[in-house]
């Protein structure tokens, strides 16, 4: 019987353990290991967010579902890894201190055959001196319960507007490399949108920051997309958005300090400024969580598996090289560790070899641009490799791993929310492939324009409306669930 340890319950983490035990069935233990008792389906959490749907539902406890599947849950978070074993254990193992409330501060040591690291990102407020709901200062969607404060906060915005006050509002990137521009910039057109259908658009003021260079890069070095036959730049197709919705906008933007009512930023051209706002809801930089690992005599070993970012390494190159020459061949495929190969990092787990969107740096030294997204789909995906890779080399004992997914060959797909509403929402469809563009294949675009589109509609909230309770259905596992795509 071998043991497979998923430590992180997120889309990489779950995808991973679901698809585990279904694979391996009753013959091997599937056993998760997350600090959280619920599941939660991160892309819906803007519509938490602007008041549209409750926190639960777009989140269910994990428990009852891993019992009925028959995967051992363990409501902890992992702090190290032992991957030679030691300290008694023959087999390599986890160190977990339980989060459940019956056994809070507990510690245990979890031993597995394989492991699965999906743990996901820190969400590090503290890069930025003032930032996140701990300060007070400003808001967050990165979570369910960030979500809730986040819209309690905004209701008193739009209460004040309605009686008569101007409110001023910032949404964007609140650190000067932060990630996932598309989450926020969903954000700031749901709150447009909402703003409309309170009737309240003239009293607020809202503005986008963005540590991007130019609009619509989303960490991706932006994209050249089919939309009604011709061929656009998401910088014309994000900057038009942003103009019907009348959300005003700055880019090139470092924020580096956040205080009650006041964001500071520096600009790439080494310029410093300040926005005052009354309702701030600014995205954190990510990190790793913190895990360390040690070998069998206790030493430390964490700079062997981990990045200086915290995230893990995994089969990519990770040799210095300049932008310029950086190659698609870089990006990992397996997301298998090289000095161990029981070892997997998945979805944001895993450490980028390099930037996707050109590094840029102020002339004082300050580092502005988007880290790349790993969230949504390719976390999926790379659940769902892994596992397959997993089950091959326990029951046919392959060394080899037939299941792939560079991002650098992988397509995407992302439906970003304008606003919720059956009859009147809209959301903007967008695929990308692959999604590291890759020049030398793609000389004129870096992508394949025939698969490559953004169009913007009411379909596109119904496909968003629909692909959230599918989703929710697949998660759950309910029947067929591993129909459902990734």
């Amino acid at each position: 019987m071998s043991i497979i340890l998923v430590i992180g319950a997120g889309i990489a983490g779950h995808t991973a353990a679901t698809f585990l035990k279904k694979e391996l069935g009753k013959k091997h233990r599937v056993v998760v290991v997350s600090p959280s008792a619920y599941y939660q389906w991160i892309p819906s959490n803007i519509w938490v967010g602007v008041g549209r749907m409750k926190e639960d539902q777009v989140r269910f406890r994990l428990e009852g579902v891993y019992r009925r599947m028959g995967i051992e849950f363990h409501q902890a978070r992992a702090v190290s890894i032992f991957p030679e074993g030691g300290n008694g254990h023959e087999k390599p193992f986890v160190q977990a201190v339980y989060t459940d409330p019956q056994r809070q501060g507990q510690e245990t040591e979890l031993e597995y055959d394989f492991l699965v690291n999906a743990t996901g990102p820190k969400l590090n407020f503290e890069a930025t001196e003032g930032l996140g709901p701990a300060t007070g200062n400003s808001y967050s969607v990165c979570s369910s319960g960030h979500a809730k404060e986040t819209w309690e906060a905004l209701e008193r915005i739009f209460e004040a507007a309605k009686n008569g006050e101007r409110q001023r509002i910032l949404v964007g990137t609140g650190h000067p490399t932060a990630t996932c521009q598309g989450a926020a910039f969903e954000y700031a057109l749901n709150v447009a949108f909402e703003a409309k259908r309170h009737q309240i658009e003239d009293k607020l003021d809202i503005t986008w920051i963005t540590n991007e260079y130019e609009l619509g890069d989303f960490g991706m070095a932006g994209a050249f997309v089919r939309r009604s036959g011709y061929v656009i730049h998401t910088k014309e197709f994000t900057e038009s958005i942003l103009a019907e919705y009348g959300v005003k906008w700055i880019k090139r933007a470092g924020v580096y300090k956040v205080e009650p009512g006041v964001a500071h930023y520096e600009l790439l051209d080494g310029t410093k400024s300040s926005i005052a706002f009354d309702f701030a809801m600014l995205l954190p930089a990510f990190a790793g969580v913190g895990l360390r690992a040690f070998d069998r005599q206790g030493a430390d070993i964490t700079p062997k598996l981990f990045a200086p970012s915290g995230f893990m390494k995994v089969d990519a190159d990770y040799a210095p090289k300049a932008f310029e020459d950086y190659q698609i061949e870089d990006w990992p495929s397996t997301y298998q560790n090289p000095d161990y190969s029981n070892i997997f990092a998945i979805g944001i787990a895993f450490a980028p070899p390099h930037p996707i969107s050109k590094p840029m740096f102020s002339p004082n030294g300050t580092a502005i641009y988007p880290s790349p997204p790993r969230t949504g789909m390719p976390a999926g995906v790379t659940g769902k490799i892994t596992a397959d890779n997993i089950t091959e080399m326990i029951k046919q004992q392959r060394t080899d791993l037939r299941h792939k997914a560079s991002m650098g060959k992988m397509g995407a797909a992302c439906i970003v929310s304008a606003g919720y509403g059956f009859w009147n929402g809209q959301a903007a469809t967008m695929t990308v492939n692959p999604i590291v563009p890759d020049w030398n294949k793609y000389p004129d675009f870096g992508r394949n324009v025939k698969y490559t589109i953004g169009e913007i509609g009411l379909a596109g909230h119904w496909v968003k409306l629909f692909l959230h309770y599918m989703f929710i259905h697949k998660a759950k596992g309910y029947p067929f669930w591993w129909l459902l795509p990734e």
